[in-house]
């Protein structure tokens, strides 16, 4: 299997985890744009989960297993919403290069329309669904990183400032890698650039902090949060802004991200950001600049993926890859749209 040394990286589990019994199965459950997360099976039928990097065009700055590692293993014994740490690999002789293991959180991956239908038909489900997505980020943000052993995870702050320039320095060179030119990528840099709001606090930001990055529970709460690749310390809002670009609405016409928010029942953008200024108490006046900034970064961050497939680094269907071009532009719109209301 792509991404997995079977025999080194099965005795390197046997190792690490001698009550969890061999043969092991291993099964990609998600990959393509970012890291790799494989199901591994053992005898019993027990199952865990591995991470580790994509294959190929591993970006200088990003795919850090140690790093996703350390901080789960400093969240879950505060009580947050994640799956329980195993182990990790430090030697890149197993398997090309660190990963770890985690538990198998038993929870559903949201994605798609079809899925959610089935298991949330009651619109009151998806009201529980969103309040948990907020009050979640919310608890998140309530830690004292120092506290919980995070504190020089990074610098705390100047996040907007150095995250502008860190997805600006990554989209610039996977554009160049593809003779790719954005204009509106570039123009926004400068905007946003000029109008960084001041950094009340600083708080654990995930990153990517959306719906289907978490796994939703039978009762409709969230079980765990996924994929902690970007995550680093800095202004909290730029999740809740991130989070508001990801949550579509019925209305929406022609959204540059699809998502089953839109489903009746779900919370609107205004409600979600209303439940997430009361509980964190927090003024969201300045709302609107984390939005753009989110739309921008996702665009940087899109334009990577598009660089990355264009040059091989996915196999099989490449039919998605003719759209990443428009999705990076309508992505850099909606972020110009976004700013005009700040």
């Amino acid at each position: 299997m792509e991404g997995i040394n079977e025999p080194a990286v099965t005795n390197w589990i046997k190792s690490a985890l001698p009550d969890f019994e061999s043969p092991y199965n291993y099964e990609l459950i998600a990959g393509g744009r970012s890291n790799l997360t494989f199901a591994v099976t053992g005898a019993t039928g027990k199952k865990i989960v591995l991470r580790r990097p994509p294959v190929s065009h591993v970006l200088p700055t990003a795919h850090d297993m140690e790093r996703e590692f350390r901080i789960i293993s400093a969240l879950k014994p505060v009580g947050f919403e994640v799956a329980t740490p195993l182990a990790v690999c430090h030697d890149k002789e197993v398997n090309d290069y660190p990963f770890y293991l985690m538990s198998f959180v038993d929870g559903y991956i949201l994605k798609e329309p079809e899925l959610l239908l089935e298991k949330f038909p009651n619109p009151n489900d998806r009201k529980t669904i969103s309040e948990s997505v907020v009050d979640t980020l919310v608890k998140l943000h309530s830690y004292d990183i120092d506290e919980i052993g995070l504190g020089d995870l990074a610098r705390k702050e100047g996040y907007i400032e150095r995250q502008l320039k860190r997805w600006y320095s990554q989209f610039r060179s996977s554009a160049s890698e593809i003779d790719h030119s954005v204009p509106e990528v570039d123009e926004m840099f400068t905007r946003l650039s000029a109008t960084v709001p001041e950094q009340k606090r600083a708080a654990i930001v995930h990153g990517d902090y959306r719906l289907d990055n978490t796994a939703v529970g039978q009762d409709g709460t969230i079980a765990a949060v996924l994929d902690w690749e970007i995550c680093t310390l800095g202004d909290p809002l730029a999740d809740i802004g991130l989070l508001l670009v990801y949550w579509t609405e019925p209305s929406d016409t022609n959204p540059p991200l699809s998502s089953v928010t839109s489903l009746d029942g779900f919370y609107t953008r205004a409600e979600i950001a209303q439940r997430y200024a009361n509980a964190a108490k927090v003024d969201l006046g300045l709302i609107n600049y984390y939005v753009s900034f989110g739309y921008w970064k996702l665009a940087c961050i899109l334009e990577g993926v598009y660089s990355r497939y264009v040059q091989g680094a996915r196999g099989g269907d490449r039919s998605e890859i003719t759209d990443y071009a428009k999705q990076v532009m309508l992505l850099a719109q909606s972020s110009f749209a976004a700013l005009e209301k700040f």
